[in-house]
This record gives C-alpha cells, structure tokens and sequence, in this order.
C-alpha cells in the first residue's frame, strides 16, 4: 500500500490484536486466546505480550479500559481494527499468490 510507514504485523502481533476483536481482554485472557487459537503453535511469554501491549498503546491500536491491583483490561481501537484488517487482506494476497504458483 502506497505511504504505509510500517512492516507487516510479526505472528505474534498479528494473533494479539485479532484476540480483541470480539471483546475486552487482560493479559492472561490474551495469552490463553493466543494459545488456543494457534493450537499451542505460538506461545507469548509474559515480556513479549507486555512490550506488544505498550508498543499497541503507543500507537493508539488498543487502550487500557479497566485496572484492577496488576491487572489491566484492553481493548481493540478503530485504528487497531483498520491495521488488523490491513494485514489480513495483505495475508489473504500473499496465500493466493502461493496457491496459484503451487497449483
């Protein structure tokens, strides 16, 4: 896409932001979605999730909604919806491209 300053999302980037997408969730909420959606294929460690969470607030993709003691609740912005949905278009390009030179 012409002007996008970014990369693609890396998987675990990718299956953090998907995870908001039906509701809010906090850290361990994030991390069992992850495991289970991915059948155990990625794991977060407690640094990976937390510096991704600090990094998708600071670009405004998630916001911190609930604190309760250590535990935070985010949720998905609408620009993390606009990013998550820039990268699953640009995965769905990239799995056709292979399909057609596969077959």
């Amino acid at each position: 896409m012409p002007g996008r300053e970014r990369g693609p999302l890396t998987e675990p980037m990718y299956y953090v932001l998907m995870s908001f997408l039906k509701r809010e969730m906090c850290g361990i909420e994030i991390t069992d979605f992850v495991e289970r959606k991915t059948g155990g294929r990625v794991r977060l460690g407690p640094g990976t999730l937390y510096t991704l969470l600090a990094k998708f607030q600071d670009e405004e993709w998630i916001e911190e909604t609930q604190v309760d003691g250590r535990k935070r609740t985010y949720r998905i912005t609408d620009r993390g919806r606009a990013v998550f949905r820039e990268e699953l278009e640009r995965l769905r390009a990239c799995a056709a491209d292979g399909e057609e030179e596969f077959r």
